[in-house]
This record gives structure tokens, C-alpha cells and sequence, in this order.
């Protein structure tokens, strides 16, 4: 009874105890709720709700490092620290903060968009998510996640360009390894190419993104003109078809090179005086003073010293006349038909373009050829005494062996072309430039060209294989070349033959031009050279 009254005792007490604490914590509950839902500068801190960022902020890390080249391990702090109150706390960056970064190019993984003139300049805006060690939020009385800081950059044309030009050189490079790309009219493939798939790759690149600007300035017949008629077509053909290409730009803003256009055989036709003391000085002068003009008027020739800059010519005179401007010579790049190392060509910046000669103006009758069993000449050659080589090859084999046809003048009666097109072996030697239309006329017809020049490089030998299609004899082994010739299998020379004719669909002149022609061979092998400098520094990834 005891134990029970004692009991009761206990009960009695802790009913009044509850009894004093109740009504004391609702008090503190409504303290609290009432500062709660009165204060709207409450701070939340991200890694109090860790299930909320912990995905996103993995991913956002690596695609802000990836975006801005972040050290691993280091954070970009988007807050900044507020006193007031009597204290202070840590409050996150407005979405319209602008991050301030070097002016260099973007990376190759920044999507970037080309500006529409009149405008230089492109924005680009860049997402950028903070990491979850460093970033303070704002909740709302939904506890709705803020938006995602949006950080603005403008680039340049000229930086935006660079960007593309970057991109397209890693997919040039990831070609080689064999990635192959469709294509509805040609795919290059086979022996004739040193890499066939990064050919095709870098062909299609330039088709996206390889823009040129033509000078306007000048007036024709010295400019924006040539001959498009004689051996010296590839001046006039080109200059034509450049000026109506999808190529060409208006805008200089977007353009990857910028072309000088005019004609060193127009300004030898209209400007030389073979009386004058010094004939060079007019035709370096006017090649001087042009551009002079185009660098008073635009930036682009003193912004890349003329890196960017390109002239044609197929005259022999091309070379000399370059060098009127010391850049031009030195850092523009030049299409040139007479190639010569020894002359100062440097096959990393010029191009070697082929010496096309067109009677007409175009290339009707000119190609094809028998099959190669019916071609039972060995060796054919025919042409006037100038250069120093064609003296020593008349010296050796004219009228000395009825297997090498060799000739100064063909008898009456007797076709050129005939002749090619019942040799095997077509021999193209160098007159007094080392550049010669032979090449192409044994190549239209079907005969292998034998190059025999010193110091030539070939045209478009940065992707054909020159060795796979042709012979190459140098002018010590001139009195060899039967043997050299005939030591050549039967199997050898038609393989030699076929990949000749898989080869020419690149020196073929077409109205209008076709693609992997020779108009636009020209035009790749001027847009590798531009590839091969970066103007602001921007180094692939």
C-alpha cells in the first residue's frame, strides 16, 4: 500500500514538473518561428543540404575546369564577404558578375558563334557552376535552387577564326589514324595519297571554314585579270574563278587569308620595256606601291606582317617580283609554278602549283590515252634548246636510240599529243625555270611523267605521292635513263600508269570547278599553309 501511495507520490510530481516546462518550450517554439519566417537574409549553406549538390556540382567542376583550364584542386570562389548587422556573414555573387580573364582565344571545347557585321566582336556566354566546397545559396520560401551564374566574354573575329582554325587542325590530326569521313562525290584513297584519310579530312574543313578576301583595289588589265589561254592559264583561271567562288568573302573581318591579285604576266605584257636600264624597277615598283596601298587602307598586312597574305604566279618572273616586298618574299605565302628551292621557295610556307597549258582555254581533247599495253614507245621527249638541262638530254639520246624518242623539232606530220599517248614514259625536263607543262600533258594522256630538274619541288606534294606516279631522274643520270627506264618491271609500270590517271582528276581545269580539281587543289594546299601559323598564340590542346 505503501509502495503504491509511494508511486503516486512520483507521478504527482513529475505532472506538476511538465506542467512548468510545457508552456515554456511553446514559447520557445514560437520565438524561434517567428524569427525564422521573419528574416529573409537567413543564409543556407550548400553542404547543409549535401543531397542537393553533390550531382550537379561533380559535373559542373569538370566542365568549368574544362571550360577555363582550372587547376585541378582549385576552386572558383563566387562569393565575396559582407559585414552588417554586427556581423558577418558570406552572401553568393549575382548572376551578372563577369569574370575577368586573359583576351586570349577560346579553347577548342567553347562552342563559339561568328559575329554578323558591321560588329568585330562575338559574344560568348559561358555557363559557370561554382564548386560545392566554395558556394553559399540563397533559399526562397519555395526552396527553389537560384539559376545558374551566366559569365559573358566577347571575343574578336579574329579570335573567334583562330578558335575554328585550332579546332579543324585536331581533326585534321585525329584523321590519321585512319578515321574515314563520307563523302557523296570522292573519297580519296590508295597510294597516290601520303595519308588519304587526313587529306580528305582537312579538304572537307576547308570547305567549312576557309574564307578569302580579294583586295579590290587596282584596276585591270595589271589586276583582277590574267591570261587564261597560254602556259601561263593557271594566273587567269584562277584569279576568274576566285572572285565567283562560294570562297570568297566581302567581309575582310572573316576572312582566313587575304589575296594580292595581280598578274606578273600582265604587268610583263603592259609594264616592261626590255630598253629600259633597270627593266625590274616598274614591275617591283608596282608590286611595292599595291601593297602599300592595301596596308594604309586595312590592318590585316601590318597585323601578321603578311603571314596571311598570298600571291599567284605562273610567269618565271614571279619569284624576282616577290621579293619588291621584303614580307612578301619572307612571310607571304606564294603559289608559284616555278618551285625552286634554290630560288628561295620554302615548301613550308609557298605552294607549288602546276604549269597547265591550254591552246583554247579549256582541256577538250586533251585527256585520255590508250591503256598502257598499247603504248609502244618507251620514252618520249620534244622541245626547243633553253635551260641548261635540254642540251645534255638532245647531247645523249636525239636520233640515238628508236626506243627514246627524243626530239628538238618533231618531223612534219607527226602530233605532239599523238606521241604522248603511244609512250610509256613522258620525259619533262626543266627549260630555264625548273616548271614545265609536260607534267600535266603526260599526265592528261596517260603517259608517266619523268621529272628530270634540280631543286622542283612538285605541285600539291604536301598530299600526293609524287614517287608512286612518276620517275624521278636527276641530270647526272641523264645518259642512264634507258637503263633506268627499262629497268622499271612491266607489273611496276602499270601501277604506276593506273595511279597516274587516279591522280590527274587533281590537275583537270573545269568550267565551272569541280571539286578536288585543280582550282581547288590550289586553294587546299594555300589553306595548309595557313594552317601552319597561329597569328595570336593560340597553342592546340
Amino acid at each position: 500500500m505503501e509502495g503504491c501511495n509511494s508511486n503516486s507520490r512520483m507521478l504527482s510530481s513529475t505532472a506538476r514538473l511538465l506542467g512548468f516546462m510545457v508552456p515554456l518550450l511553446v514559447v520557445s517554439v514560437m520565438v524561434v518561428v517567428s524569427m525564422g519566417s521573419g528574416s529573409s537574409n537567413w543564409i543556407f549553406a550548400s553542404n547543409y543540404y549535401p543531397w542537393t549538390w553533390s550531382s550537379s556540382l561533380s559535373a559542373a567542376r569538370n566542365s568549368s575546369a574544362a571550360a577555363f583550364d582550372e587547376a585541378p584542386g582549385e576552386a572558383l570562389d563566387l562569393r565575396r564577404r559582407v559585414v552588417g548587422g554586427g556581423q558577418e556573414r558570406e552572401e553568393a555573387l549575382s548572376a551578372d558578375y563577369t569574370l575577368q580573364r586573359s583576351t586570349a582565344a577560346p579553347p577548342l571545347g567553347v562552342l563559339v558563334a561568328e559575329a554578323e557585321p558591321p560588329s568585330d566582336e562575338t559574344k560568348v556566354e559561358l555557363i559557370i557552376t561554382p564548386k560545392q566546397s566554395t558556394v553559399s545559396t540563397i533559399f526562397n520560401n519555395t526552396h527553389a535552387l537560384p539559376s545558374t551564374p551566366k559569365i559573358s566574354k566577347r571575343f574578336t573575329n579574329f579570335q573567334v577564326l583562330e578558335a575554328k582554325l585550332q579546332k579543324a587542325r585536331a581533326a585534321i590530326r585525329s584523321a590519321k589514324n585512319g578515321n574515314t569521313s563520307s563523302d557523296p562525290d570522292y573519297v580519296p584513297s590508295g597510294p597516290v595519297y601520303w595519308n588519304p584519310s587526313s587529306f580528305h579530312r582537312s579538304y572537307l574543313e576547308m570547305e567549312k571554314l576557309f574564307k578569302v578576301f580579294i583586295y579590290k583595289e587596282g584596276e585591270q588589265p595589271i589586276f583582277h585579270n590574267g591570261p587564261c589561254g597560254s602556259i601561263y592559264s593557271m594566273e587567269g583561271n584562277f584569279i576568274y574563278k576566285l572572285e565567283t567562288s562560294s570562297f570568297r568573302t566581302q567581309n575582310p573581318d572573316k576572312a582566313s587569308v587575304y589575296f594580292l591579285p595581280f598578274s606578273v604576266v600582265s604587268m610583263v605584257h603592259f609594264i616592261y620595256d626590255r630598253g629600259a636600264p633597270d627593266h625590274w624597277l616598274p614591275l617591283k615598283q608596282t608590286v611595292k606601291d599595291y601593297v602599300d596601298l592595301v596596308a594604309g587602307r586595312y590592318p590585316f598586312w601590318n597585323r601578321s606582317l603578311g603571314s596571311d597574305h598570298f600571291m599567284l604566279s605562273c610567269h618565271d618572273w614571279g619569284p624576282e617580283l616577290s621579293k619588291s616586298v621584303p614580307e612578301l618574299f619572307k612571310n607571304s605565302i606564294r603559289a608559284l609554278c616555278n618551285a625552286n628551292v634554290s630560288e628561295g621557295f620554302q615548301p613550308s610556307k609557298d605552294v607549288s602549283i602546276p604549269e597547265i597549258n591550254l591552246p583554247g582555254g579549256r582541256t577538250n581533247g586533251l585527256i585520255g590515252g590508250p591503256s598502257p599495253s598499247r603504248r609502244p614507245i618507251l620514252a618520249f621527249f620534244a622541245g626547243g634548246l633553253h635551260g641548261p638541262i635540254r642540251p645534255i638530254l638532245l647531247e645523249h639520246w636525239e636520233n640515238k636510240d628508236p626506243e627514246i624518242e627524243v626530239h628538238r623539232y618533231l618531223p612534219k606530220g607527226i602530233s605532239y599529243s599523238a606521241m604522248m599517248r603511244k609512250s610509256k614514259f613522258c620525259i619533262c625536263p626543266s627549260g630555264y625555270e625548273v616548271a614545265s607543262p609536260r607534267m600535266v600533258e603526260a599526265l592528261y594522256t596517260g603517259c608517266v611523267p619523268v621529272l628530270v630538274k634540280d631543286g622542283y619541288v612538285p605541285p600539291f606534294s604536301d598530299v600526293l605521292n609524287w614517287k608512286v606516279f612518276s620517275v624521278e631522274v636527276s641530270v647526272k643520270e641523264i645518259p642512264n635513263l634507258k637503263r633506268i627506264l627499262a629497268g622499271i618491271s612491266t607489273r611496276q609500270y602499270i601501277r604506276m600508269q593506273r595511279r597516274g590517271v587516279a591522280a590527274r582528276r587533281h590537275f583537270e581545269v573545269n568550267l565551272p570547278p569541280k571539286r578536288y580539281d585543280v582550282f581547288h587543289m590550289t586553294l587546299h594546299s594555300i589553306w595548309l599553309r595557313r594552317m601552319n601559323i597561329r597569328l595570336n598564340g593560340v597553342e592546340d590542346s
